[in-house]
């Protein structure tokens, strides 16, 4: 058997200790490059579910527009009649709740509005309860109203009383679909 020099023993230990390093390299690259991949296939399966959702969301919102009934949208040939139905519609419910229509007038519509959309303002005297009935039935019932502005005030008269007579004035917005009316 050969016996080794000092030196030689020193540079056949450190080739050993650079053959093991370079070993240990490649095996640290190979975990870092397995969760890289991992990590990579995560990311893309998430953004393949982000990227699904809008879809999905848009497919239900269009869905819901298309199961609307027919009750849902003011029904007249013409958008002046379907102006006469809508006021006609708000003057019943205000009849309904006691309330006294002061003013109504369709609005002109906004350069952001749908095509059939009709704008109403509608000024009127009423009662908190009564006023909370007639808006609770004006956004949920049909045909479909939105109320965009509400103004309340309360004349300096009827400031004590339980139930004060209040001046409302509303911005409405109603759909309206060609018909035969």
């Amino acid at each position: 058997m050969v016996k080794l020099t000092r030196e030689q023993t020193i540079a056949v230990g450190a080739l050993g200790l650079l053959l093991l390093s370079c070993v240990l390299m490649v095996v640290v690259s190979f975990y870092l490059r397995i969760d890289a991949s991992r990590e990579l296939a995560d990311k893309r399966e998430m953004l393949a579910r982000l990227e699904a959702r809008p879809r999905s969301a848009i497919d239900a919102r269009r869905a819901a527009n298309m199961a609307a009934p027919a009750t849902a949208f003011l029904d007249a040939p013409t958008e002046g009649l379907a102006s006469a139905q809508l006021q006609a519609y708000v003057a019943q419910l205000a009849t309904l709740h006691h309330a006294v229509l002061m003013t109504s007038g369709i609005e002109t519509g906004k350069r952001e509005d749908m095509p059939d959309s009709i704008r109403m303002q509608a000024t009127l005297d009423i009662t908190l309860k009564s006023l909370q009935a007639m808006l609770h039935k004006l956004e949920t019932g049909t045909p479909y109203v939105f109320v965009e502005e509400l103004s309340v005030q309360i004349s300096p008269a009827q400031r004590g009383a339980p139930d004060p007579l209040l001046r409302v004035t509303m911005n409405i917005r109603a759909l309206w679909r060609r018909g035969t009316a």
